[in-house]
């Protein structure tokens, strides 16, 4: 990984096209639109990328199934090996492609290294596991053979969210090329730049077609999960979004992969220091990406004999993240992706204010001049939080954690488990059979003990109820896109 220097500003070397990529070229839309992306930490316009509709939806799918046609008959371990040399691509080019995206999205440039590099590591971990797509056998007497293969859907789309566009992008492509299809990408409306770059970057090393980048907005994702040479289609995105995928894919009766938005809880025990609780409180948040995470844990729950320690080690324990330019390596906190998106998480901080939520730190917009042009808010923390409040229900997808005094623990589990949502869950306890007990009885697909905010290689990743459909960053990922056939053979001699 590449070591910044905390006192310089990393300014971006954009990719040279802003169009479509498919059959291994750039295209122009068909209808000529554009439409301009910026750059929230600074309030500029970085250039106008092309704005694909239906039209052009269907050029990129014929070219994905052709590149589906030759890339299945290529043999696992030679995908493998291609897919190590992307990889070896995306760390020698780490630093340009988190400076692209820390001036596309807004987050600090030195936490989008490590996107960089966790998008590289994704790629080697499915390439490993290409021989592992296996079918079985199943014992039908002597004078037959029974077994099941398992072969790749085909053209397989992916809707990415903006919160980690080049993580999203280099990462997710990974297991369905492991598996033999091709890819169309939809990089994220408000940060497709570092996708292009991409695509640039390793322009040639796969046959055409197989990967793909269609930029757009909802026309564009609405074509891909409606059309019916789309074999599968995944998205990480709000629940909104996933609803409306849902709709379009049944028209074609496809599966879906949906990662979806979270109001994840932080449980604390009192037999936990409360200076690690605060410490828990304010990573699982993800104050870096100004808490724009669908797994940050935005509702603390604090035991009734810790609630006020802790609460008074907050201040300080979020000291560290302070808004500041994202393409400086000395920023710990960046900015919002869009001045729209700034404008509603403040409306949720204004409604908490209006129904008695107190801050505890935080609440406003930053201050300091040379942030002027950007959408930034303070590191923000409420207490005396009512489930009512909106700030306790409703995702914010920004830097605002609400924190709930709980006594009864059957009472807490309740509101708990009250909402739609179910992606993650942080339990802090030093209480073995307690640990076990919650860990069980919280309605989400991933759970941390003594631990937030950290995703493991290997281990699946998704949520429950409204938080999504299926697993990712685990063998089950791979799988997912395969599809398993039986084959029944007759070797008796009559």
């Amino acid at each position: 990984m590449t070591t910044p220097s905390e006192n310089e500003n990393w300014e971006p070397r954009l990719p040279d096209n802003f169009s479509l990529y498919y059959g291994n070229a750039w295209h122009e839309p068909l209808d000529g639109n554009y439409i301009e992306t910026y750059n929230p930490g600074r309030g500029t316009v970085l250039g106008k990328v092309a704005d694909a509709r239906a039209s052009d939806v269907d050029k990129v799918v014929a070219a994905a199934r052709i590149g589906f046609l030759e890339w299945r008959d290529v043999p696992p371990l030679e995908r493998a090996r291609i897919l190590k040399e992307i990889a070896v691509i995306l760390r020698a080019n780490a630093k340009e492609l988190a400076t692209i995206d820390s001036a596309n999205c807004g987050n600090p440039v030195k936490e989008m290294l490590g996107d960089a590099n966790i998008a590289a590591a994704q790629m080697e971990f499915f390439a490993g596991l290409v021989t592992e797509m296996k079918g079985s056998s199943i014992p039908m007497g002597p004078n037959a053979v029974n077994f099941s293969i398992r072969q790749p859907l085909g053209v397989v789309a992916r809707i990415l969210a903006y919160n980690h566009p080049f993580m999203f992008c280099g990462g997710k492509m990974a297991a369905p090329l492991a598996a033999g299809n091709s890819v169309i990408i939809k990089p994220p409306t408000q940060a497709p730049l570092s996708t292009f770059r991409l695509a640039e970057l390793i322009d040639g090393l796969l046959p055409a077609g197989v990967f793909n980048v269609v930029p757009g907005g909802v026309e564009a994702g609405a074509a891909l999960a409606a059309h019916k040479d789309v074999a599968k289609v995944t998205l990480i995105g709000s629940i909104a979004a996933g609803r409306a995928v849902m709709r379009a894919a049944s028209e074609t009766i496809k599966p879906v992969l949906l990662e979806l938005g979270g109001k994840n809880a932080l449980i604390a025990f009192p037999d936990t220091a409360p200076e690690k609780i605060a410490k828990a409180i304010v990573e699982g948040m993800n104050f870096s990406w100004c808490g724009q995470s669908c797994g940050s844990t935005s509702r603390a729950f604090l035991h009734d004999d810790i609630h006020d320690a802790v609460v008074r080690l907050l201040p300080d324990a979020v000291s560290n993240f302070k808004p500041g330019i994202p393409t400086k390596p000395s920023t710990t906190m960046g900015a919002l992706v869009s001045k729209q998106h700034f404008d509603r998480v403040m409306t949720f901080i204004d409604s908490a204010k209006s129904e008695g939520a107190e801050v505890v730190t935080g609440g406003k917009a930053a201050s300091s001049p040379d942030l002027e042009q950007g959408h930034y808010i303070e590191p923000t923390i409420f207490k005396n939080v009512e489930p009512e409040m909106r700030i306790a229900s409703e995702e914010i997808f920004g830097p605002v954690l609400a924190i709930r005094k709980w006594s009864d623990e059957k009472e807490m589990l309740d509101e708990v488990n009250s909402l739609e949502y179910g992606l993650t869950c942080s339990i802090w306890t030093q209480n073995v059979s307690k640990a076990h007990q919650i860990s069980a009885k919280v309605e989400v697909g991933f759970v941390w003990i003594n631990e937030v905010a950290k995703h493991f290689l290997g281990a699946p990743f998704g949520g429950v109820k409204q938080s999504g459909i299926g697993r990712e960053e685990g063998i089950d990922e791979l799988l997912c896109f395969t599809q398993e056939k039986n084959i029944h053979i007759n070797i008796s001699s009559d």
